[in-house]
């Protein structure tokens, strides 16, 4: 699991057909301290995160395709949750 920040909405004219009806977003990974770290992911999302808001997502490919209801989606990331806020010291 990683700490990201939303950084777009993918728009698809053609996808997987497992993919329909899912909300595809741009997550940058960063760290404790807010700065990028690594290459943006697109994952899947249900939870509705917003536009800049830091969420963590997962690299569970399997949780992802049971979400998506195929196990041959080619789907990797999924969003698990939406930071609300952070308490100082708390490690991620």
């Amino acid at each position: 699991m990683l700490l990201a920040r939303v950084e777009g909405n993918v728009v698809a004219t053609r996808k997987h057909p497992s993919l329909h009806g899912w909300r595809l977003v741009i997550c940058q990974p960063i760290g404790k301290d807010g700065q990028s770290e690594g290459s943006p992911q697109v994952a899947i999302d249900s939870h509705g995160a917003g536009m800049h808001q830091q969420v963590v997502i997962s690299s569970d490919g399997l949780a992802a395709r049971k979400a998506v209801g195929d196990n041959l989606s080619p789907v990797r990331w999924l969003v698990v949750g939406v930071v609300d806020e952070r308490e100082p010291g708390v490690r991620v």
